[in-house]
């Protein structure tokens, strides 16, 4: 689970599990797996951020690591 913020301000916790693909148009909109989606304030780098530190937080590791950056 990774915690964003809606464009409302509102905070939003998704299951990164379910990204499919992020969007940035420039807004940032994410698809999920369910067909929905969710515009947040934070970049499409910051969604890879907090999903790959998620992802290394459960010991899981991204399965496409040439497209993560780390701090």
């Amino acid at each position: 689970m990774i915690k964003l913020t809606q464009l409302t301000g509102r905070p939003i916790v998704i299951n990164s599990d379910l990204i499919e693909f992020v969007e940035a148009t420039p807004d940032t909109i994410i698809s999920l797996t369910t067909g929905k989606k969710i515009m947040v304030q934070e970049s499409d780098e910051e969604v890879i951020r907090l999903t790959a530190a998620y992802r290394r937080l459960c010991h899981v590791e991204p399965t496409n690591t040439s497209k993560v950056e780390t701090q």
